[in-house]
Parts: C-alpha cells; structure tokens; sequence
C-alpha cells in the first residue's frame, strides 16, 4: 500500500511554516500570476526561493499552481514563470489549462499534476491525462468515497483527494 500525503495550502509564508511545523508532508501555493488562489497573498520568485529553502530543509515538498485557463498572449509569461519556478527545484506544478501543460512538459522537469478544477471525476478521465503526461490527478472534490475508491483502484496514477471539501479556499 502506497503512503498517503498530507498536503496543505500555503497562502503566505507564515501558513507555509505553520504546514511544515504541524507535519504536512507537502505544501501547495500560488503565484503572483496565474494562479486560481487570486484570494491569497501568493508568492512572488524571490518569495518562492524562500519558500522552497525552508520546506525542503525540513523534507517537504513545493507543489507549485499554475492553474487558470490562460489566453494566448499570456502562454509565453506563464511559461517563463513556471521556468524560473522550476529552476528553484519546484517539485510540481498543478494546472489546468491543457494547452499550456502540453507547452510547459517541454520546459519544465518538474511533474505535472492535474488540477482539481480539470473535474476529473472518472477512470477515463485519469487514463486521457496520464497519456497526456500528468502524474497525478487531482479528483473533482464532489465525488464519493465509493467513486473516488473505484478510480484509485484501477491504479492508473497517482491519485489526491480534497478530504476536507474546498479547504483551499475555506
């Protein structure tokens, strides 16, 4: 059986040291662009290098959103943002926009994880985006125990859950 992963958001430095402290096995957070956590304070590259300095000294991992639908004109920021994240040993990055995860596999070494707002909420589902090169689905927050059991159990990839409904934005 697989270790589960406690994952927590970070909205600002100060939740991300109080994830790390309490025992979160990784942190995710948003940008100052791009990133569907508008309502949080976000994190900026400098902040980010931080960020990702204190939780990797203490062996937990960044997971980085780059997850709103992007238009054309901002394909090439999100990428150069995602760039430069990547450089500072982001361990992944969760999106949404499939565009923009097929452009960025190209740039980043990072995994991608498919964001919950993908709405994933069946095997076929999982199976496309592992065959577009994700490595982790992240299920739509609606589904049931049961449903949620029956795709895990196909293995298809790693799987996350929300376990407390819609704690990001609570």
């Amino acid at each position: 059986m697989k270790r589960i992963e406690l994952l927590s958001p970070a909205g600002n430095f100060e939740s991300l040291k109080f994830a790390v402290q309490n025992g979160a096995d990784a942190v995710y957070l948003g940008l100052n662009k791009f990133s569907a956590r508008a309502s949080s304070e976000n994190f900026d590259i400098e902040k980010l290098k931080q960020a990702i300095s204190y939780a990797h000294l203490r062996g937990v991992l960044v997971y980085v959103a780059i997850n709103t639908l992007l238009d054309d004109k901002d394909l090439e920021n999100a990428i150069e943002l995602a760039r430069m994240a990547d450089k500072l040993h982001t361990d992944a990055f969760i999106v949404q926009d499939l565009g923009f995860a097929r452009m960025l596999k190209d740039h980043v070494k990072a995994p991608l994880h498919a964001s919950t707002q993908m709405t994933v909420y069946n095997e076929e589902g999982a199976r496309l985006l592992k065959n577009l090169g994700f490595s982790r689905c992240i299920l739509s927050r609606e589904l049931s125990l049961d449903e949620i059991a029956s795709i895990c159990s196909k293995n298809i990839m790693e799987m996350e859950v929300f376990c407390h409904g819609a704690i990001c934005i609570s």
